[in-house]
């Protein structure tokens, strides 16, 4: 994989926007030499000190962001790809059930939500457990600063950041739906890497008039 173009990619779980970004991301993967590596951020780190509707920030919890952490610290040191190739399954695992099945939505138990993902990747499902602890909030608040420093404080999730830390370039979005596929897919990574390496590009924007489209 030393060939493949490096893709830092963080994400909030929560959040059906990343989601879709995401999954654009793996179908990229598919069709050109790049390399997703997957870091957690949280909305709710993003937003503590923010001026938002209360309605909103019942939403947001570091609960599930907790789980991805104490799984990435359980399992990265043993898994070849390290924290990353720990959290881009779960993410998977748990964006299918979120997003996707709509359970979330649907008000099913987080908790056993997170449980079955974690069941679903092989890893331990007492790691729920993390979502009451406070043992992650350091690590999950420096890999959220890691990935908000480099775009500022304006913008969510996810965050994409391509290129080696030396010679990079990163940016919020792109923001999508439904999740290109195939050529489109390519298509759409082969513009926003034109666009983002034009010197002193910095928006690019239209207002939403859909929501997320799961497959």
């Amino acid at each position: 994989m030393t060939d493949r173009m490096p893709v830092d990619f963080w994400f909030d779980p929560a959040c059906p926007w990343a989601w879709m970004t995401s999954r654009w991301i793996l179908e990229v993967e598919k069709l050109r030499p790049i390399e997703p590596r997957w870091h957690i951020m949280s909305l709710y780190v993003l937003n503590e000190d923010k001026d938002i509707s209360e309605e909103y920030r019942r939403m947001l919890t570091l609960g599930t962001v907790r789980v991805l952490a104490a799984a990435a610290a359980k399992y990265g040191g043993e898994t070849e790809g390290g924290e990353s190739a720990v959290l881009g399954p779960l993410y998977t695992e748990l964006g299918i059930r979120f997003h996707n099945q709509g359970r979330r939505r649907n008000g099913e138990p987080l908790r056993d939500l997170i449980a079955e993902a974690l069941e679903a990747v092989g890893y331990d499902p007492q790691l729920t457990d993390a979502m009451e602890s406070t043992e992650f909030d350091e690590a999950i608040r420096r890999s959220h600063a890691e990935g908000i420093d480099l775009v500022g404080q304006d913008v969510g999730t996810p965050i994409i950041r391509i290129g080696g830390p030396a010679s990079s370039v990163a940016f919020f979005g792109p923001v999508v739906t439904p999740a290109p596929r195939g050529e489109a897919a390519a298509k759409l990574w082969d513009g926003v890497i034109l666009v983002t390496g034009t010197d002193g590009f910095f928006e690019l924007k239209r207002s939403r008039t859909r929501g997320p489209v799961f497959d």
